[in-house]
């Protein structure tokens, strides 16, 4: 009797699902997508309702010729690929490509690859969803017409080699319009009064927030050394004092976002690296006795757990931390708007399978993600945390001073995601009690503007405002950071010159497409489309009505670099605004008013924009004799300025005010020392990387191979790779 045939996209997953299935059946990896529309034409027929043309993938020919041959030796064939828009797409066209020679076709969908799940879903097969595999198509039409129609223009219009995506674009527009809020915020100084203060031996303490029984800021020095004397010399007596008991609920299981961000937030994880290790986790991993599924699907925005799993993690709470942390019913999540129910949230396959369980069988950075995953999902099955909150009000002259301390009542989720937290209690106070000063002090605090995006900041913002799907955030980083629009700097972005340009643009001639609330819709209509409530080209023909009008009029109203597009920068010879133009040696700028010239490059950018340090001249760009390119003092050699990209380094030696310098070496060799050489030594040969050492805090470690060391403790720093 001939086998059955299982195709799944990757030889990890065929391996798992190999295991659980059996010498009755064979498994085959198509390697991801086997069909794309073409890579050098547009590949969509505008005319005849947008239907797109898929063709093999250029070398997949031979995958694909195999897994032919082995449907025709089969009995039968299962499409086992992953439970999405992408997975549904795969087997749609491995159908296409199989039918021919055994019509004998079935879909198997799982969230899980464990025995139990993977024989579940091939006892109860079903077919391809036709609803999901046309919102595919949809989306993959939508992206071509853009990167297709949009790119050429902006080809045309500034440089070669420029993209622009539907989402893609609208995600760096977010990154340059933070980045003109901090250039538009003026930081404003304020102070802050904080006291430690004691009463029955117990020190606590409290900060100045009241003045004449109102909220006030303190805004310079004299006020605040004239609140500090009125407090020093007043007796300080309890005015208020307010108990609360309060309960916190645990947080849901993850969610592809949550992952990412947990990931950054607690690992300094890039959004890819952690979807490549849960895939890994996800497809299986070899614990001693083959290859095993460890993580559900990682590709979710929907919170939904299945009932099986509810009642194992319910039962290990029970057993392992005792009834007491178990609710009396199952904890349930509210699901986001627009949220795929079909899908679980992120979760352990095994609950039994405990992190410290897994530690010599998992990479370092396996059970990083794993260990956020289980707990996160222990958690969202346990009781709430309850705590007492106590908030005291200290009276002093006109002032008012608040205290406030919690008390742990129950420690409930806790107990797995903050293991031996402690609080910060306050003694017992009445109303009356007279407590003594033991330090008052003030700092000076100047407001901040908001912050620059890190990838897991972003992939939040993208997520709340409804903007692309999990599978599509980190392609939609990668891009933008591979198309030079944006640049990373100590884990967070900064958009070049080149993508402010860009997006100036297209918020000027493609309003719509660029418009956040407009490309959220979108992504709406695309649910509706796997829903089966539109048909996906009547989403795509008003998506390209749009695109088209606007295309019309940016052809005529675009500048163009061929008479100069305004880049937003002031001449340094006559503070007139420098127009970007092209040449056949490539982009520069140059000033209409006085004629000054300058390539176009970040570092003439960063010239340009700033002023020399030392003595406040223009800054210009030269090149060494070694063909170098560098910044430097335009009063040269009254001024010997020279800008390095490493000058906001501290010198790691104590007691040392220098900063990193980047040096060539006499063999060519490029390393790092101290600018204050000869006064100071030091040098390293090791990259530095703007990542703060968690163990003492200095700015930025250094990369030694595959490790980060601190330069200033001398103590690792996870995140190496």
């Amino acid at each position: 009797m001939s086998k059955k045939l299982v195709i799944v996209e990757s030889p990890a997953k065929a391996r798992t699902i190999g295991k659980y299935l059996g010498k009755d059946y064979t498994v085959k990896a198509s390697m991801g997508h086997i069909k794309d529309l073409p890579k050098n034409e547009m590949g969509v027929d505008i005319d005849d309702g947008f239907s797109p043309h898929y063709q093999i993938i250029p070398g997949k020919e031979k995958v694909v010729r195999e897994i032919k041959e082995a449907a025709g030796r089969s009995s039968s064939v299962f499409l086992a690929t992953d439970p999405d828009r992408e997975g549904e797409a795969i087997s749609y066209h491995l159908k296409e490509e199989v039918q021919d020679v055994n019509p004998e076709i079935y879909r198997v969908m799982f969230h899980e690859i464990t025995s139990r799940a993977v024989r579940e879903a091939f006892s109860h097969p079903s077919h391809l969803n036709m609803n999901l595999v046309k919102s595919q198509w949809a989306r993959r039409v939508l992206d071509r017409l853009v990167g297709y129609l949009l790119s050429p223009l902006l080809w045309r219009k500034l440089k070669g080699g420029l993209s622009a995506g539907r989402v893609q674009s609208v995600a760096l527009r977010m990154i340059c319009e933070r980045e003109e809020k901090r250039e538009k915020f003026v930081s404003e100084e304020y102070w802050v009064i904080s006291a430690e203060l004691e009463k029955e031996g117990r020190v606590f303490k409290a900060r100045l927030t009241k003045k004449k029984g109102r909220k006030f800021k303190i805004k310079t020095q004299q006020e605040a050394q004239s609140a500090e004397q009125v407090i020093r010399s007043s007796a300080l007596k309890v005015e208020k004092v307010e108990v609360k008991n309060k309960r916190k609920s645990p947080p849901p299981p993850l969610i592809t976002s949550t992952l990412q961000q947990e990931a950054f937030r607690f690992y300094r994880f890039p959004v890819k690296k952690t979807m490549q290790i849960a895939q890994r986790l996800y497809e299986g991993v070899d614990l001693g006795e083959g290859p095993v599924g460890l993580i559900t699907y990682m590709r979710t925005d929907s919170f939904r757990v299945s009932p099986v799993a509810i009642r194992a993690v319910r039962e290990y709470i029970a057993s392992n931390y005792g009834r007491e942390y178990l609710p009396e019913k199952e904890n349930r999540f509210k699901a986001k708007k627009g949220a795929q129910e079909a899908h679980e949230a992120i979760r352990p396959t095994y609950v039994n399978l405990t992190p410290s369980s897994l530690r010599n069988k998992l990479s370092s950075d396996e059970l990083k993600i794993y260990t956020l995953v289980w707990k996160r999902f222990v958690a969202s099955q346990m009781r709430p945390y309850s705590f007492q909150e106590t908030k005291a009000e200290i009276r002093a002259g006109d002032y008012t001073l608040e205290a406030e301390g919690r008390r742990s009542l129950f420690e409930g989720y806790r107990k797995v995601l903050e293991p031996g937290a402690r609080e910060e209690e306050l003694p017992p106070l009445e109303e009356g009690d007279e407590v003594r000063l033991v330090n008052l002090q003030s700092e000076r605090k100047e407001t901040q503007p908001p912050p620059r995006y890190t990838e897991a900041s972003l992939v939040k913002e993208l997520e709340e405002k409804g903007i692309g799907r999990p599978s599509t955030y980190a392609t939609i980083i990668s891009t933008i950071q591979d198309r030079t629009y944006v640049r990373k700097e100590g884990g967070k972005f900064i958009p070049t010159l080149l993508g402010r340009l860009v997006v100036r643009l297209l918020k000027e001639h493609f309003p719509d497409i660029m418009d956040y609330e407009y490309t959220a819709q979108v992504e709406a209509e695309l649910d509706r489309v796997e829903r089966g409530e539109v048909s996906w080209q009547e989403v795509v023909g008003r998506f390209f009505s749009t695109l088209e009008k606007n295309l019309k009029k940016a052809e005529e109203k675009m500048p163009s670099v061929t008479q100069g597009i305004p880049s937003g920068l002031k001449c340094p010879s006559c503070g007139g605004e420098l127009l970007l133009k092209r040449s056949r040696f490539g982009l520069y700028f140059q000033c209409e008013g006085c004629g000054y010239k300058s390539q176009f490059s970040d570092l003439v950018v960063k010239a340009i924009s700033t002023r020399c340090p030392k003595c406040g001249a223009p800054l210009t760009v030269k090149k060494s004799r070694k063909g170098q390119f560098f910044i430097a003092c335009t009063n040269y050699p009254s001024c010997d300025y020279i800008y390095s990209e490493t000058e906001d380094l501290p010198c790691p030696v104590e007691g040392c005010d220098g900063h990193l310098v980047r040096r060539r070496g006499k063999r060519g060799r490029y390393f790092y020392g101290c600018s204050n050489y000869p006064r100071c030594d030091f040098t390293t040969p090791y990259t530095p990387v703007r990542t703060p050492c968690p163990h003492c805090g200095f700015p930025y470690v250094l990369r030694k191979g595959k490790k980060l060391i601190c330069p200033k403790c001398g103590k690792e720093v996870e995140g190496g790779s």
